[in-house]
This record gives C-alpha cells, sequence and structure tokens, in this order.
C-alpha cells in the first residue's frame, strides 16, 4: 500500500493536432500535481516540449516516459538529461526504454537484441557522463568507449559541464518480467503502461521483490471522467487495441504478452487478428470492457473517487493522470487522491 499517492500528468506524445499542452501543465502545477511526463514513439521527440513546459513552469517535476535507448547514444542522452536538469533548477525525472525491434531497427536502424544488456550498459555510461568522476569509458559490447577501430584517434573524455545533480533519478518504461525487475535493481523507479492495481503483486511481485524503500512505481492511467460510462470505454479501448495490434510484430508483441498475463491471452490474440487485419474498428470493439476499465479512471467523479482506493491499495507510487485538460477536472482529481 502507497503511504501518499502522488499525481501527475502524462500529456503524452507533441502532435500537431493536440498543439501545446502548456495550459494543461500549469494548470497541474497550479493545482498541485507533482510531476509532468511526455513521450516519444517515431514522430516528436520527448524533450523538446519538456523543456518548452520547463521554462514556463517553476515546480513541477518534469519526466519522460519515455525516451527512447536507441534515438541517441547514451552520452546525448545523458547531455540531453544534464542540460534541462539545469536549465529547470533540478527537476528532471529521466524515463528510459528499449522500445521493440519494429521501432529499434525499422526507425531507428539499431539493432534490437540483448535490450536488458544494453539497458544496463546504457544508464551506466549517463551516470558515469553525470559524476564526471573521471573521463567516461565503456568495454562495450554494445556501446565502447572510446569507439574501436574508425580514425583509431578516440579519447576519453569528460563533460565541460558540471550537473546541477551527478544523480538524478532514472526511470525504467518496462513489461516483461525481467525488465521490471532489471528497473527494481538498477533505477529509481518503473513506468508501467497498461497496469491494473489489483494485479501487480500477482503480475509483477517477483520481479519488484528486491525493489529499495524509496523506489517510485508511477503509472499511467487514462482518465475520463463522464456521466456516460459507456462512452468513455470505448475510448479507452482505442490506444488498448492499437498497442495490442499495432506496436509490435505478430510473433514478438510485448503488449500483447502483457495483457495476456492480465488474464486476457485469448481476447488480446482475437483483438491483434483483427487489428492486422485491417478491422481496427472491430478490434477496438473487441478489447474487453473489464480490461479498459481495470487500468484506467473511468465514469462520473464519485466513481472515480472509488476506484482511486485501487491504486493507494496497490504499490504504485504515482498515478500519472492522462487525457484531461482542463483545470477544474484536474482540481477535482487532485481534491479525490488527498481527501
Amino acid at each position: 500500500m502507497t503511504a501518499e499517492l502522488k499525481l501527475g500528468i502524462n500529456v503524452g506524445y507533441w502532435q500537431r493536432e493536440v498543439d501545446d499542452q502548456t495550459e494543461t501543465v500549469l494548470a497541474a502545477e497550479r493545482c498541485g500535481y507533482d510531476s509532468v511526463f511526455t513521450a516519444e514513439a517515431y514522430g516528436s521527440d520527448a524533450f523538446t516540449p519538456l523543456t518548452w513546459y520547463a521554462a514556463r513552469t517553476s515546480r513541477i517535476k518534469l519526466g519522460t516516459a519515455v525516451v527512447q535507448l536507441s534515438a541517441r547514444t547514451p552520452a546525448a542522452t545523458a547531455m540531453h538529461a544534464l542540460t534541462l536538469d539545469a536549465l529547470s533548477g533540478g527537476r528532471l525525472i529521466l524515463g528510459v526504454g528499449a522500445s521493440g525491434p519494429q521501432v529499434v531497427e525499422g526507425w531507428y536502424g539499431q539493432p534490437f537484441p540483448k535490450p536488458l544488456a544494453r539497458t544496463r550498459e546504457y544508464l551506466d555510461i549517463v551516470r558515469q557522463v553525470w559524476r564526471r568522476d573521471a573521463p567516461v569509458t565503456s568495454e562495450g559490447p554494445h556501446y565502447p568507449l572510446p569507439y574501436p577501430g574508425g580514425a583509431e584517434l578516440g579519447k576519453p573524455l569528460k563533460s565541460i559541464v558540471h550537473p546541477v545533480r551527478p544523480e538524478i533519478p532514472v526511470y525504467l518504461g518496462a513489461e516483461g518480467p525481467k525488465n521490471v525487475a532489471l528497473s527494481a535493481e538498477i533505477a529509481q523507479g518503473w513506468l508501467p503502461l497498461f497496469v491494473d492495481p489489483r494485479q501487480i503483486d500477482t503480475v509483477f511481485g517477483a520481479s519488484l521483490a528486491g525493489r529499495p524503500d524509496d523506489f517510485e512505481i508511477a503509472a499511467t492511467v487514462t482518465t475520463i471522467v463522464t456521466d456516460d460510462l459507456e462512452s468513455a470505454l470505448q475510448f479507452a479501448k482505442v490506444p488498448l487495441a492499437f498497442y495490442i495490434g499495432g506496436m509490435g510484430a505478430r510473433d514478438r508483441n510485448f503488449h500483447l504478452d502483457l495483457i495476456g498475463r492480465l488474464g486476457y491471452a485469448e481476447e488480446a490474440a482475437r483483438v491483434q487478428d483483427l487489428f492486422l487485419a485491417g478491422r481496427r474498428d472491430e478490434a477496438i470493439k473487441a478489447v474487453p470492457d473489464e480490461l479498459a476499465d481495470s487500468i484506467s479512471l473511468l465514469g462520473p467523479i464519485g466513481r472515480i473517487k472509488e476506484r482511486l482506493q485501487l491504486w493507494r491499495d496497490s504499490p504504485v507510487t504515482t498515478l500519472l493522470i492522462a487525457g484531461v485538460r482542463d483545470e477544474p477536472t484536474l482540481r477535482a482529481i487532485k481534491e479525490l487522491a488527498d481527501s
């Protein structure tokens, strides 16, 4: 059980259609929300909009959920992070994740195998940059520094900038049991996606068993406050159908696997079949109501209050509210969480 459930917001990917969410971020800060998180996939990046919001705020923490390992070298991510952390007065939470083979190899042109080993090596380099104890080196094999070969003039270097904080908090976006366990071992927090608060202990308990006492779990939760529960359920099913059906190959889809571990393996397979057949509306309808409801906060404000208790009773430390943009609703949810 979480002693104090914090609230943040996840504004997701920057899209031209959605436009600037500065007003939402400012409203969240006024309402006392703890953090705002941005995302990236294969379009806009996570750091640029977060910097935009950082320049307009003064207190709210700034997180990435998540920046993708293969999008940048470890040194480049460390540079982005230490710069934004300094400009914001030490407010950054660096959320990183391995993504999947389709994006890693199809978009970034990088090899996907051994994501756990790559993550471990990547974060070691990032933290060397921040600490500035010595010139940064790595024996590899994924990110050897200095680079072996090439002009053969590579030299170990130390950042010319002194970070505001030599230990910026790092959260891992993870779904598989081994990756979640890696989060508990080497990171300060875990960023789960599609998680049922009632099943965290049963599905992830073994992976989280070794986490330290101050380990953070920040779960993104689609939130729709409305008297029309049926309409909210249908809206909440859209991203589920997309991730189950389209964010991964037929035979290798981490989101599909996760939904199966939550108890919906057959239903998830059906969603994937429909989605890959181009029958997307049917795929959305095929997402079970119970699944969409269990990982979201949907319905009238009274129902939201009741279901918030499920998250309080779970190991989650921060709820990242996704989908709410207006200040009155953000304030109402914050008041429920504080009551």
